[in-house]
């Protein structure tokens, strides 16, 4: 395993020196630190394997070695001395390091143990790669509907799936299941042996947006201490998902267009061209051709995008599918929840069809989430689906009344909060789906009431 860049520490110049030579023969980058400073600073620049002695002149290598774990985790490292022993071996073992030799050094073992060391690096990143593709691999049989409209639309993913790297636009209104579309198709493709990467365009600044997608050099900006490789890198051979791409800035929908016509890119603070193999795909609930009239969408990459273009119809023109995607979610939550959830009552069914579903899915997955936690019988009743009106049904005002003296809002705020705790017996997850809040908006109000990592008490 050549062209890997080999970090060698060690005070003395002709040892530094040797190990170049031997190593460099083996088709390996060399990089030489006499100290612990200049050290820190080859590896925050990027190694695939350190060699690391541990007599040095600021510090020893038993000392230096956690640092040097932790800015670059994924190296092997390598203890040499020349005052070896058990208890040195165990204690650099206990640190972090890979393998430890002994001094007089032999370079054609040095130059094996490298190998060994190197090969174990990548199969570790095989292996974590597997994991991950493991874990979020989905079949078309995850697209739950036995509509007419459903089957057209599975059948037209596996197709695309089976298609070369063509870039494709997934449209439709927010929560029809852009994203596990989008999973399916990297799944079902040739590519499912490598990374998908996903990404919501309008979660983060341009100049973060920016570094997640492309990375950066060391330096680029303030807080760029060491290279980073960018979601495109990382998904080498793989897919690229990209949420929300009609709320990305123009700015970026140039480089972004760039990429797509030479497949290649340069990092933040770069310039030397990285090209890789990636499969874009791209969704929005935007209408884009509107966009590119009122001048916020780039009509060059518009094009490019959609060339493959696939809308998902929104779930109040499949209404035939609820019954069967209730079924489907109340089984997973049952499981999740352990409550022995059997069935939905005909009344629940006819409220649940009788509704528009604004939020699509993403809302009828809500709704059964919180329908199962708090159901009180093994069989889905109209009142557990609380938020459910009927499309003709005026909706009742809810109507509170200001009592004379005022209410202190953040009392009331966190008696609500300590009940929805309470009743999941702390699962922040469950107290969110009660208070219809995401996961990340009940850790907010947790923390703005003073009740993180406190236990949780009704109010007097």
């Amino acid at each position: 395993m050549g062209n890997a860049t080999v970090l060698v520490v060690d005070d003395e110049n002709l040892i530094r020196w040797a190990l170049g030579q031997r190593l460099g023969d083996d088709g390996h980058r060399i990089v030489e630190a006499n100290d612990a400073a200049q050290a820190i600073k080859a590896a925050e620049e990027g190694v695939d394997l350190i060699l690391l002695d541990n007599r040095l002149p600021d510090t020893d290598g038993i000392n230096l070695l956690p640092r040097l774990r932790k800015i670059a985790p994924d190296a092997p490292i390598i203890m040499m001395t020349a005052h070896a022993s058990v208890e040195l071996a165990v204690e650099a073992m206990k640190l972090g390091a890979w393998h430890y030799v002994r001094k007089p050094l032999h370079l054609d073992e040095v130059a094996v143990l490298v190998q060994q060391g190197l090969e174990t690096r990548q199969l570790r990143f095989e292996v974590q790669t597997l994991r991950a593709v493991t874990a979020q691999s989905v079949g078309l049989d995850q697209i739950v509907g036995d509509s007419v409209t459903m089957q057209a639309l599975r059948s037209l993913l596996g197709r695309v799936a089976r298609t070369p790297a063509t870039t494709i636009l997934l449209l439709g209104e927010s929560g029809t299941g852009k994203d596990l579309a989008a999973k399916c198709i990297h799944s079902c493709s040739d590519r499912a042996s490598k990374p998908f990467m996903n990404i919501t365009c309008s979660a983060l600044q341009e100049t973060l947006l920016e570094s997640e997608l492309f990375g950066h050099e060391r330096g680029a900006f303030t807080d760029a201490k060491q290279q980073k490789k960018g979601l495109l890198e990382m998904a080498n051979g793989g897919t690229v998902f990209l949420d929300e791409v009609g709320e990305m800035s123009l700015g970026l929908q140039s480089k972004l267009l760039r990429f797509l016509e030479d497949k290649a890119f340069k990092r933040v603070g770069g310039s030397q061209d990285v090209r890789v193999d990636v499969r874009i795909i791209a969704a929005t609930n935007r209408d884009l051709d509107g966009e590119v009239r009122a001048g916020r969408f780039r009509e060059d990459l518009f094009y490019r995008l959609r060339v493959l273009p696939i809308t998902l119809p929104p779930l109040r023109e499949r209404s035939g599918d609820v019954q069967q995607m209730v079924e489907h979610f109340s089984q997973r939550f049952a499981r999740e929840f352990h409550k022995p959830i059997s069935g939905i009552s005909a009344d629940a069914l006819a409220t649940l069809h009788s509704y528009r579903w604004p939020g699509n899915i993403r809302e009828l997955k809500n709704a059964v989430e919180r329908a199962v936690l708090l159901a009180d019988s093994d069989m889905l009743r109209s009142e557990d689906f609380l938020m459910m009106t009927p499309p003709d049904a005026q909706p009742q005002a809810h109507v509170v009344v200001l009592p004379p003296g005022g209410v202190d809002l953040n009392a009331v705020e966190r008696d609500l909060v300590v009940q929805a705790i309470e009743r999941t017996a702390g699962n922040q997850t469950h107290a969110a789906a009660l208070l219809g809040l995401t996961r990340d908006q009940i850790r907010y109000r947790l923390e703005k009431l003073g009740m993180v990592g406190t236990k949780v008490h009704h109010a007097d």
